[in-house]
């Protein structure tokens, strides 16, 4: 068994990964001893461009590669797609929608005990049949803090910029012509 654990994968990681396995069942698991059926089908893949301003003022992009995992009800297939089968979907998409080598890989799956959410790839584990990709929930974070900043808190030359914004002319005053 190889298990290799990274934080945040990126599209061209993930895509080296199966290329290593092309011969193995692709298995998703998205809890501890739970595994998506192996009826599952890759639905869709979406390219996200992230465009954000953190509570420190701080303007962020990124982008994100979801590749979304549908579980059929009554589905009987014993065995979960190959990796190869998986490569080719992503090939035909790839096709249309050239996706971000960089991009941060997030999984989103769902269904009827597990509500719908994006997980990131956790670990990858490969035995002599199955490369397993172990997903982990995204979580809540803040930038600002994680920079060394305060959340939340404007800088003093934000607070100077406010007051002086606030001091000028009212432009939402009743005839300002703002609203």
């Amino acid at each position: 068994m190889n298990t290799i654990s990274n934080d945040q994968v990126k599209w061209s990681d993930l895509k080296e990964i199966m290329l290593q396995n092309t011969g193995l069942d692709l298995q998703f698991q998205y809890a501890d001893e739970q595994k998506v059926a192996a009826s599952y089908h890759i639905t869709e893949i979406k390219q996200a461009p992230i465009t954000s301003v953190d509570c420190g003022g701080v303007m962020n992009a990124w982008t994100e590669i979801i590749l979304q995992l549908y579980e059929p009800k009554g589905g009987t297939q014993l065995r979960p797609m190959k990796t190869r089968k998986a490569l080719s979907i992503i090939d035909v998409v790839e096709k249309k929608l050239p996706l971000n080598p960089a991009g941060i890989v997030k999984i989103e799956f769902g269904n009827d005990s597990f509500d719908t959410r994006q997980m990131y790839p956790h670990q990858f584990i490969t035995n002599d049949e199955e490369l397993i990709i172990d997903l982990r929930p995204d979580t809540v974070q803040c930038k600002a803090i994680e920079r060394g900043g305060s959340c939340g808190t404007p800088s003093e030359k934000q607070k100077t910029e406010l007051k002086n914004l606030a001091t000028t002319e009212a432009c939402c005053t009743p005839g300002g012509g703002c609203c």
